[in-house]
């Protein structure tokens, strides 16, 4: 019965697991209407702004005849736009004179696949748009994204071995002008952007700057583990669902910084100096997503300019790396509501992974210390278990006895638990206790980049994915590609065979059937799941077997 009730709540969190995200997460805040109304006229391509570091005098006068010279001004979208390309040791970045875009980044330490030949991973791909555009939001110098700037370098191609500035300069007939500068650092996921706004005027112009973020929507977006737009605003993660940007697609307040992301990698931007006021509003079509980070309003003086600085990141949800980072980006790796049991795992697989550097390893000797912490819990649970197969016979006999009295069976049976002193419920309270540290250690192996494409032994070169020996073409139902034999799975499924008939079985023939079937639903349910939490359940199991069996001899 206890094993039942267990192994039933453990089935019952998996089945929670996969309705959660999309049945019972929490929405954002909805906006206000007006606010909503506001945005909805603006072009589903503008850009937003983000900080500002000038001391400018702020007033909200915006000159009439300033705005119309300025919005009359022809943009160049006719000139040829050159592309250069970065090479960091970290990544490569093609980027345009088309709105002094980056138009791709390819990691150069992550492939795509364990595949021969695979390419490094494009965390950035859209040669026709680009990503970090800036322009302003009452478009006060119009297209601004799309203007073709000038490249202040004649190189096509440049190795950064030392930090590194990229200039782009746009300037209108008026002498307004825009300068974007990046900086890139050979050691360093983040690049600098700052964005420089001259006015040579006799005037002030006023508006507000937007920057913006663009992406592929994730293949996997709207799955369990969260994959799509999210922001850290007011000092909370707010992770946004693509059925949700349409109803509430805008959000006000401090935005600490705005990304995309999917299950490994993440591209972000921060703005340096955050603002009370900031909004981030994001936009979907077919193929892509859009974070438009919009700056409060600034008037920019006359004969003064105005600078804003970012930092743009394009790199790997790694938590180490991430934590070295002064801007709160580590909050991005989310594990929900077992974030204060997962992280800790995570942080302890990492240092034993410093002195034995195998993950297959390190989750072998994490479940081990795991199950050390919960020994004395697990004593409890297979000591009662135990007693209840001591009881097994007079159990039966009360049942045969009363068998057409299932009141007066249930009363005679709870006289026997009194009798003995047994709890009936004593195997099963100490194991639900577990399940939290399943499931956090659930998230956390399926999410942690360390796995992904890190090898164990023999057959088994990807923990981030399910393990197959003898890969082979074709079809199996409930298995997802590539097919073959999920030997890791299939051993574990028989070590949950073991451990069920090491337990005092029930006494009511449908539950017993139950039992048998368990161990068979559970294999199919570990068959697609990654080849980490298949080892890691199935060092638990035989831990587990070996408790119980020194605990059954304990006690002959």
């Amino acid at each position: 019965m206890e094993q039942i009730r267990f192994l039933l709540a453990i089935a019952l969190s998996f089945l929670v697991l996969l309705v959660w995200q999309n049945y019972f997460i929490e929405k954002p805040p909805e906006q206000p209407d007006a606010l909503k109304q506001q945005e909805a006229s603006k072009r589903p391509d503008a850009p937003k702004q983000l900080d500002q570091q000038a001391n400018i005098p702020l007033s909200e006068t915006k000159p009439a005849q300033i705005t119309t010279e300025i919005q009359n001004a022809p943009v160049n979208p006719e000139k040829p736009a050159k592309q250069i390309i970065i090479q960091t040791p970290l990544f490569e970045v093609k980027m345009s004179e088309r709105g002094a875009a980056i138009n791709t980044i390819t990691l150069r330490n992550y492939k795509t696949s364990l595949s021969e030949g695979s390419t490094f991973m494009n965390v950035v791909d859209l040669e026709k748009s680009g990503t970090a555009l800036v322009s302003f939001k009452n478009n006060i110098i119009p297209d601004l994204d799309k203007a073709v700037y000038d490249l202040q370098t004649s190189k096509d191609f440049i190795q950064v071995t030392n930090p590194t500035d990229i200039k782009f300069s746009y300037k209108l007939p008026q002498g307004f002008q825009v300068v974007k500068t990046y900086f890139f650092d050979p050691t360093s996921y983040m690049i600098g952007l700052t964005v420089a706004i001259v006015n040579p005027t006799d005037l002030p112009i006023g508006d507000q700057l937007q920057i913006s973020l663009r992406g592929l929507i994730p293949e996997n977006a709207g799955g369990y583990i969260f994959e799509g737009p999210a922001i850290y605003l007011d000092n909370r993660l707010e992770e946004i669902g693509l059925d949700d940007i349409e109803e509430s697609g805008i959000f006000s307040g401090k935005v600490s910084w705005a990304a995309i992301e999917d299950r490994y990698f993440a591209n972000a931007v921060l703005p340096l100096d955050t603002h009370e006021e900031s909004q981030a509003v994001m936009w979907t079509d077919d193929k892509h997503i859009q974070i438009d980070l919009q700056l409060p309003h600034i008037n920019i003086a006359p004969q003064k300019h105005t600078l804003y600085s970012f930092s743009l990141f394009f790199g790997p949800k790694s938590l180490e790396l991430l934590n070295g980072f002064d801007n709160n980006l580590q909050e991005i790796i989310n594990f929900g509501w077992f974030d204060i049991i997962a992280r800790p795992c995570l942080y302890l697989m990492n240092l034993i992974y410093q002195f034995i550097p195998n993950y297959g390893i390190a989750i072998i000797l994490l479940t081990i210390l795991i199950k050390i912490l919960f020994w004395p819990l697990g004593n409890k649970s297979y000591e009662s278990m135990n007693q209840m197969r001591k009881l097994q016979p007079k159990m039966k006999e009360l049942q045969e006895r009363y068998k057409d009295d299932r009141q007066k069976m249930n009363q005679e049976l709870m006289n026997l638990y009194r009798t003995y002193k047994v709890n009936p419920l004593g195997g099963c309270i100490p194991m639900l206790l577990q399940i939290p540290v399943f499931i956090a250690l659930y998230r956390m192996l399926y999410q942690a980049i360390e796995l992904r494409h890190a090898p164990f032994f023999l057959w088994i070169n990807d923990l981030s994915a399910p393990d197959r020996l003898f890969q082979f073409e074709g079809y199996i139902p409930l298995m997802q590609e590539p097919y073959g034999i999920p030997v890791l799975t299939i051993i574990m499924g028989g070590t949950m065979f073991l451990q069920q008939k090491m337990s005092p079985p029930p006494g009511d023939p449908s539950q017993a059937k139950m039992m048998m079937f368990l161990p068979i639903f559970f294999t199919f349910i570990f068959i697609n799941f990654p080849a980490g939490l298949v080892l890691y359940w199935l060092v638990n199991n035989v831990a587990s077997i070996l408790q119980q069996y020194y605990i059954n001899k304990k006690n002959e």
